[in-house]
C-alpha cells in the first residue's frame, strides 16, 4: 500500500468491544517528526453509550458519510471529547452533523488549533473529575506532571476499560516499514511492549510524583482492557499492561 503504516480494516466501522462500549479505527494521519519530517499514525475512536441512550465519543476520526448512519443508529451523539491536545482535528466535522453536542477541551487544545488554524471550538473544559454528565458511566483524571502536555484519562466502568490517547502507544512491526519499525524501537513504543514515546517522557523530567500519583489513581480502577488511539490495543491483562508501561516512572 502507498502508505508505510498498515490501517487497522476495516476502517470508519463501529465494532464492539463491551457491551455498551465501541472502538471505529479511521484513517492515517501524518504526525510531526524530527528534521521537518512526518510519521503516520493510525487512528482510533471510542464511543460509549451512556445510560440516558446519549453517547460520548472520545478523540473522533475523520469521518465519512456510512460512518455518521451507523452512529445514527446507536443514538444521539451529545458529547465529543478531545482528550489531549494533539486529538481534535476532526471534531469541528463530528459538531457540524451534531450541533446539540458539547463538544470537551483538553488542557491546552484551544492554544494549539489556534496555532495550527484548524477550526475547532469548544464548549466545556474537561476537568480532574467526570461531569455530571457521565459521572455514573466513566471515571476520568488529568494525566498530570508533563510540561508539554495534559491527557486527560478515562476509565469505562461498566466494562473497566481504560480509554487512553498518547500516553501509551503499541504499534505493530509488521504494521510499519523498516525506518518507522526503526523510529519505534527508538521511541520504545513497539507492541507487545509499548509504552508513553521516548520524547513525552522526558517532558516529565522533574515532576514524575506527579505522574506517578496519576498512575496509583488509574491502577486503583483496576482496568481489565486498554484501548489506545494509536496501535494494537491491549484487550486483555488491563491492570498488569498498564503497571508495566509506566514502570519507567519507578523511583529508582
Amino acid at each position: 500500500m502507498a502508505m508505510d503504516t498498515a490501517l487497522y480494516e476495516p476502517i470508519n466501522t463501529l465494532k464492539p468491544i463491551a457491551p455498551g462500549l465501541w472502538i471505529v479505527d479511521g484513517p492515517i494521519v501524518r504526525m510531526a517528526a524530527p528534521l521537518g519530517t512526518s510519521a503516520p499514525f493510525p487512528t482510533r475512536m471510542t464511543l460509549a453509550r451512556l445510560p440516558d441512550g446519549a453517547l460520548w465519543c472520545h478523540s473522533p476520526v475523520a469521518p465519512d458519510a456510512e460512518l455518521f448512519e451507523a452512529v445514527d443508529a446507536l443514538g444521539p451523539v451529545r458529547h465529543l471529547v478531545s482528550p489531549n491536545k494533539l486529538h481534535y482535528a476532526h471534531i469541528a466535522a463530528w459538531k457540524q452533523r451534531y450541533p446539540q453536542a458539547i463538544a470537551w477541551a483538553s488542557p491546552g487544545v484551544r492554544e494549539r488549533a489556534a496555532g495550527q488554524r484548524i477550526e475547532a471550538h469548544f464548549d466545556a473544559e474537561l476537568e480532574d473529575a467526570a461531569p455530571t454528565a457521565w459521572a455514573g458511566s466513566l471515571d476520568q483524571l488529568r494525566f498530570k506532571g508533563s510540561r508539554a502536555i495534559e491527557e486527560v484519562v478515562f476509565l469505562h466502568r461498566p466494562s473497566a476499560t481504560l480509554i487512553l490517547a498518547d500516553l501509551i502507544e503499541n504499534f505493530e512491526a509488521g504494521r510499519l516499514d523498516a525506518p518507522m519499525r526503526w523510529i519505534a524501537r527508538l521511541g520504545g513504543v513497539l507492541a507487545p511492549n509499548g509504552k508513553m514515546p521516548l520524547d513525552m517522557r522526558l517532558t516529565y523530567l522533574g515532576h514524575r510524583a506527579e505522574a506517578r500519583a496519576c498512575i496509583e489513581r488509574m491502577l486503583g480502577w483496576q482496568p481489565q482492557r486498554i484501548v489506545l488511539a494509536h496501535g494494537r490495543c491491549f484487550m486483555e491483562h488491563g491492570e498488569a499492561e498498564l503497571r508495566r508501561a509506566f514502570a519507567w516512572l519507578s523511583p529508582s
